[in-house]
């Protein structure tokens, strides 16, 4: 299912011109066209999801192969030393486009600092307490 105004769902279906790197019957990844780095790639499912939460399970089950191999490619043709897998939920988490996509960043040696925060430091207690809050929602 698409969305009828969602770009991201007019990419992903062919729509609107990409820079395609690699497309299946349920993905399409592009480059992005505000890169982070060299080679930034986002996975984007032709069917429409808004985010995480929403995603049905063949899908879930999929992305993170793609990712993989998409990582692999990257690593082998663009001599990056590594890459990250970065995917936003929500305004507050930097989510724009509100359609599920994971974001492919290849990493290289002495390039800038990119998803990184400074450990904090919680007790025991606060830990307990967090853990309770969050498996009173799963059970």
């Amino acid at each position: 299912m698409k969305e009828k105004d969602c770009i991201f769902c007019k990419i992903a279906n062919g729509e609107i011109p990409s820079a395609t790197i690699y497309e299946d019957l349920n993905f399409r990844v592009i480059l992005d066209l505000s890169p982070a780095s060299r080679g930034h790639a986002l996975i984007l499912p032709k069917n429409h999801f808004a985010d995480l939460c929403s995603l049905d399970e063949r899908t879930a089950e999929k992305v993170l192969s793609v990712a993989a191999k998409i990582g692999a490619a990257m690593k082998k043709s663009l001599n990056c030393s590594g890459f990250n897998v970065v995917q936003n939920n929500g305004t507050a988490a930097g989510q724009t486009v509100f359609h599920f996509h994971v974001h492919v960043i290849p990493r290289y040696d002495n390039g800038p600092v990119m998803v990184a925060w400074e450990p904090g430091k919680a007790s025991a207690e606060e830990l307990a307490e967090v853990a309770n809050q969050i498996k009173g929602e799963l059970q």
